[in-house]
């Protein structure tokens, strides 16, 4: 990293279809937290962006299902994720408000741009609506099966490959609102054709910190052609097009991307508010890491940087990839809609979030799928709270360090935090057999893993 350059983590944006579950917190959002205080506290020029999602159609539908006003779904749903951020002590540096009418607009006129400078262009487009109710299928209005992998999915990406889905590309597609069958139309839309900008998109694929799994579904677009994407739709849901785009809405994908572009440019220029001035503000940005679950691959490794490189962001800022695998409970997949769930702002306000902290970077699941129980969270919490009770003077009868291998104990922990080769849970293990060896520990191994203050 350059002297002066800014690194920026990205917390990703929890869509407000729901509250956070420790599902949640166990991936991208508490390693992001971890990530950005461990490099605060190597001297480093961090920004930590975080936001909330309310652009995705799963927010709509899920309030049809439920019966409740789609605002207060929004509200409440933003209250209790902002409140397990603060419970979780998730600190962050600048926050993009999805809601504001400034944000929104300047996200309508930079897609606009986009689309008069050439960097996008309108095309007809074969889509498709629902034969029934008339819904345009794309993202959670439209279900099949992933024609890579054979599981079903919804638009988007697939959870089980990582793989891009559509309505084009998934098999057997019908209306995840009504049933109906697909019906084709013709519109006129913003599109972004991936293959165009593979150079740049191979130049990050060679440069990057990129985990196996990300790698692997690199190399399956390595050999087949990269897909050409709407950026807007005729629908129901979403930032409202202006000018060409009148009469759409913005993607929900396209609107997090430039979220991120203008939420990092105006906490770097506060009167940053336009294309070209989010682009020029982003000439400080030396590195761009961000963190997510595997099931969106696709888009943090070829969409996004696609849309960096439309926008005019000449040097692609991608650092690395810090991905994580899927966290079950009790052998189960996490679900908002089947209420198979350990919400992370009640279970934060009911246990003591350093030892939360402490156990789900234990337990994340990190190069494989790992499961939480009551049980195994029980039992940590027995073992790992009296060594916190004084930071490290307990009376807990373990086996412990010889004085000697302290050190080398405590540097490994703290490379562990380092981004290139992040291994949150190696450093939750460092941390423990320090604590367990009876070191009164104050460093920022202790601060970055638990949230506690120094």
């Amino acid at each position: 990293m350059s002297e002066n350059g800014v690194t920026v983590i990205i917390i990703p944006p929890p869509t407000a279809n729901g509250p956070l579950h420790i599902g949640h917190l166990s991936g991208p959002f508490l390693a992001s937290d971890i990530a950005a205080r461990a490099a605060k506290a190597r001297g480093e020029r961090v920004l930590a962006m975080a936001g909330v999602d309310v652009g995705q159609n799963y927010i709509p539908k899920m309030a049809k299902a439920k019966g409740v006003d789609v605002e207060e779904l929004i509200d409440r749903n933003r209250s209790e994720i902002l409140e397990a951020f603060h419970r979780g002590h998730i600190h962050y540096d600048a926050f993009v408000d999805p809601q504001e009418g400034e944000y929104r607009r300047v996200i309508a006129e930079m897609l606009t741009d986009m689309v008069r400078r050439g960097g996008v262009t309108m095309s007809e487009e074969t889509l498709y609506g629902c034969a029934d109710c008339g819904s345009t299928l794309h993202h959670s209005y439209v279900e099949g099966l992933c024609s890579w992998c054979g599981e079903p999915s919804s638009g988007g990406s697939c959870e089980r490959c990582g793989g891009y889905t559509s309505t084009d590309t998934l098999v057997d597609p019908v209306c995840a609102c009504c049933g109906g069958a697909a019906r084709p139309f013709v519109a006129s839309v913003p599109m972004l054709r991936l293959e165009d900008f593979r150079p740049q998109l191979e130049e990050i694929w060679r440069s990057a910190e990129l985990p196996r799994p990300v790698r692997d579904l690199i190399a399956r677009y390595s050999s087949t052609e990269l897909p050409a994407i709407p950026l807007a739709y005729p629908t129901d849901w979403g930032i409202e097009g202006t000018g060409p785009l009148a009469g759409m809405r913005v993607d929900a994908y396209v609107e997090v991307g430039l979220s991120w572009l203008y939420g990092v440019a105006r906490a770097l220029d506060e009167t940053a508010d336009t294309l070209d001035a989010c682009v020029q503000a982003w000439s400080e940005v030396d590195a761009l890491w961000q963190f997510h679950g595997i099931d969106n691959t696709f888009w943090f490794i070829a969409f996004w940087p696609a849309l960096y490189a439309a926008a005019g962001l000449e040097r692609a800022p991608l650092r690395g990839l810090v991905v994580n695998e899927f966290y079950t409970l009790d052998g189960e997949k996490f679900s908002t809609s089947r209420n198979h769930a350990v919400w992370a702002h009640e279970f934060l306000a009911s246990e003591d979030p350093r030892l939360v902290r402490l156990y789900l970077a234990w337990d994340r699941p990190d190069r494989a799928q790992t499961d939480f129980t009551r049980e195994s969270f029980e039992a940590f919490r027995d073992f790992a709270e009296p060594l916190l009770s004084d930071a490290g003077d307990s009376e807990v009868s373990v086996a412990q360090l010889p004085p000697s291998l302290v050190p080398a104990e405590r540097q490994r922990g703290e490379r562990a935090l380092e981004l290139v080769g992040f291994d949150v849970a190696l450093a939750a293990r460092s941390l423990l057999s320090l604590l367990a060896a009876g070191t009164r520990e104050r460093g920022p191994l202790l601060t970055a893993l638990t949230g506690a203050e120094a």
